[in-house]
């Protein structure tokens, strides 16, 4: 580990990683605290919407080894779920096994408690429920007469917007686009599975879980099971991928509790692959519009992007499709719109990169096909449609370099080489295609608080019950924290995931990074002050810290030994940040992290085959804390993308409600064979309206229009263009076969 004087900035390698290569990393299910656990096991539906009319649990009851099975009519009591849509989506109650409805296919109707999994496993089959079926409507596109405009969207913005005359634009234009893309669903699949160990000690509950939010968790649990939040403790040290899936409480998380409370013994649950597709959100398919007019030189004179997305009768969720296209290009006219269908289906949740992802997929298509229609370079038409002002808001950017970032692509990927004409380059029977496109990510940050101690021998401990879901968080608050306090790396010590630590708003929504490390740059600074007030009570000059010394004058000494000198038992300090509505920043700036995609595919003239032969990421997303875990954050966002250009489907059977290929033998992500060799690329970028930091989010920065360069270029190879995604073979081959 280095002991760089100053570490921010320097590719440090995780400070946790030798813990989780030799298994010193506990994950929530691999906790053995309590005793010997027992086992739980959810029964789901197996319809998509009705009633139980009867269920038995006689057989499984009586299986040697069972302790208990929890239904409905046995479940503890439990507040109702309230009204569909709320603010504090992932704190608020949520109960299980509370009736005899069915929402969902995969709903949790039974819980069966053992003394081991396999027999837990064993008896869950043994459980007979008898259900009055209806008929349940998974059908977006064919139920889209039945939409309707929801007060807000996913982040609180306007569901609509509105600027200038589209239908004038359209009149006015040399070069117009009209096209309607599809995306299909996408589940949450992180590498740990949904898992909990419940643990009580009288009133108090200890859950041992994997979620990206504490705060919200430990508020959720506590309204679900009616206790005060103060007797529920949340931990969630370690945690194998997030991604917007472990962003609330799950039911495997519940129903461990009640089962422990009535066992009076710890239980441990988790949910099986095939029950994370029905229980643990998605990111829900949808139908866009997206119509673009230009005049001839390229200037956007219309943008319209309309979005149809797939939402429940029991919890709105809006995802916010369409925000990024209010802040991408200086289009005359704008228009977004957003509107939800509710289908009897598990609600849709947060998913890397919720809006962008499906959003840019559309409109960087769009502005793909608007460049051929143009027969202009599809980099330069992006660069003649850079705004000076945000184009809905009309306030200043805090920073843009999305020109910037598609210049420096361009000239790293040879984009002066690429096919000019589509399908004109081939090698052999492989058709070679060439695609770009542009990034943005709203750039967040949360209300979160920090506490760091050094004691008398010189090392500090820093607390927050922020999470690290695997992008880094363990390693990029121990380089704030030593640089701040001029202490070595090895001499700071991180903890995290605890809701005994202060408030955070957990990791998600590329806030993470920016909220815990300005509370701890902040708790640190608080810190190292009072250090310097004793130190001036007692010295002629305030001492400078760096790499574990106190420079006073000509002479120095260790921070350990001034520590011990001024403050025997040690100082400690809290930090904290407010959260971005409380700074005029982010009301007077449009703040946002910006990039450019590469794409070269290969597509096989007889197979319709696609493969990915390189790809390219440049951003800038203001001061990168540590460029190897930001590198592999993208790397893997832009995997992702390719992921949902051209694998990730799940398949909904419109007559029974469920997804047809609801495991990992058949729902597609791309595998080590699918992904070349992928590059990214930083900009240096100083951006100070944020954050004292100056870095911005990046972990789903590298998701953003991933994946229209993957179609764009696809359409280069072969000029057909398929706006269903994922683009899959037959897809392709059917285009060829017509000649589009």
């Amino acid at each position: 580990m280095t002991t760089n004087a100053n570490p921010i900035g320097q590719p440090v390698d995780r400070v946790d990683g030798r813990l989780k290569v030799t298994g010193g990393a506990t994950y929530a299910y691999e906790y053995r605290e309590g005793g010997a656990p027992a086992y739980g096991v959810i029964v789901g539906a197996t319809i998509a919407k009705g009633r139980i009319v009867d269920i038995d649990a006689a057989e499984a009851e009586r299986s040697p080894g069972v302790l208990l099975v929890m239904t409905h009519r046995n479940a503890p009591a439990q507040p109702t779920f309230g009204p569909r849509w709320v603010q504090s989506r992932f704190s608020r109650a949520r109960p299980v096994l509370a009736d005899d409805r069915i929402r969902y296919f995969g709903e949790p109707v039974a819980f069966v408690v053992a003394d081991s999994f396999e027999t837990a496993t064993h008896a869950a089959t043994l459980v007979a429920v008898r259900y009055a079926d209806e008929r349940a409507n998974v059908d977006l596109e064919g139920s889209l007469d039945r939409a309707y405009a929801p007060e807000v969207i996913n982040t609180g913005a306007a569901t609509d917007t509105v600027k200038g005359d589209i239908d004038a634009a359209f009149a006015d234009a040399t070069a117009t686009v009209d096209a309607t893309y599809t995306v299909a669903y996408q589940h949450h699949h992180a590498l740990e599975p949904h898992a909990a160990l419940a643990v009580w000690q009288g009133d108090e509950l200890t859950l041992y879980t994997a979620t990206q939010t504490v705060a919200n968790t430990r508020a959720a649990v506590a309204a679900t099971l009616q206790m005060p939040p103060e007797n529920v403790r949340i931990v969630s040290a370690f945690i194998g991928g997030g991604f917007g899936g472990k962003l609330g409480v799950r039911p495997e998380t519940l129903l461990a509790a009640f089962a422990a409370r009535h066992l009076r013994r710890p239980v441990k649950a988790t949910q099986t692959r095939q029950q994370v597709f029905a229980n643990v959100g998605h990111r829900p398919a949808c139908v866009q519009n997206v119509r673009m007019a230009a005049a001839a030189d390229g200037r956007l004179l219309g943008l319209s992007h309309e979005i149809w997305t797939q939402s429940t009768a029991f919890e709105e969720y809006a995802e916010q499709t369409g925000l990024s296209t209010r802040s991408l290009y200086d289009a005359q006219a704008l228009v977004t719109r957003h509107r939800l269908v509710e289908l009897d289906m598990q609600s849709g949740e947060p998913v890397r990169a919720p809006g962008e992802a499906p959003g840019m997929l559309a409109v960087e298509s769009a502005m793909d096909e608007l460049a051929a229609a143009l027969n202009m370079d599809p980099v330069d038409l992006r660069i003649r449609n850079e705004p000076m002002l945000d184009p809905m808001r009309q306030v200043p950017f805090s920073s843009r370099n999305l020109v910037a970032c598609l210049r420096e692509g361009a000239a790293r990927f040879g984009w002066a080489d690429r096919p000019t004409t589509p399908a004109s380059r081939r090698e052999g029977r492989t058709l070679i295609g060439y695609g770009v496109s542009a990034a943005i990510r709203s750039n967040y940050i949360g209300a979160c608080g920090a506490w760091v101690r050094i004691g008398p021998d010189g090392r500090a401990v820093v607390r927050t019950d922020m999470t690290d879901i695997g992008t880094g968080t363990y390693t990029i608050l121990t380089q704030i924290a030593a640089q701040t306090l001029g202490l070595p790396l090895d001499a700071v010590r991180v903890e995290l995931g605890d809701s005994r630590f202060p408030r955070s708003p957990g990791s998600g929504g590329s806030w993470g990074a920016a909220s815990s490390g300005t509370a701890v740059l902040d708790a640190c600074r608080r810190l190292r002050d009072r250090l310097v007030g004793l130190a001036r009570e007692n010295e002629a000059q305030p001492p400078v810290f760096e790499d574990g010394m106190a420079r006073i004058g000509e002479r120095s000494e260790s921070v350990a030994d001034l520590i011990a000198r001024l403050a025997p038992d040690g100082l400690e300090a809290e930090g904290e940040v407010a959260a971005m509505g409380s700074n005029p920043n982010y009301r007077d700036f449009s703040q946002h992290a910006h990039g450019a995609h590469f794409a070269e595919v290969g597509v096989d003239m007889d197979t319709g085959e696609i493969r990915m032969r390189r790809m390219l990421g440049v951003f800038a997303a203001g001061k990168i804390l540590n460029p190897k875990t930001a590198r592999s954050q993208m790397v893997g966002g832009m995997i992702w993308g390719i992921g949902s250009a051209l694998h990730e489907e799940a398949v909904m059977d419109t007559r029974f409600g469920h997804a047809v290929n609801g495991d990992f033998a058949e729902y597609h992500v791309p595998v080590h064979a699918d992904i070349p060799a992928i590059d990214a690329h930083f900009l240096d970028e100083d951006d100070d309206k944020g954050n004292p930091l100056g870095i911005k989010g990046i972990g789903e920065l590298g998701i953003c229009g991933a994946g229209a360069s993957v179609a764009n270029a696809v359409y280069n190879a072969t000029g057909v263009r398929v706006r269903s995604f994922p683009i899959t073979l037959d897809k392709v081959l059917e285009g060829m076969s017509a000649g589009t």
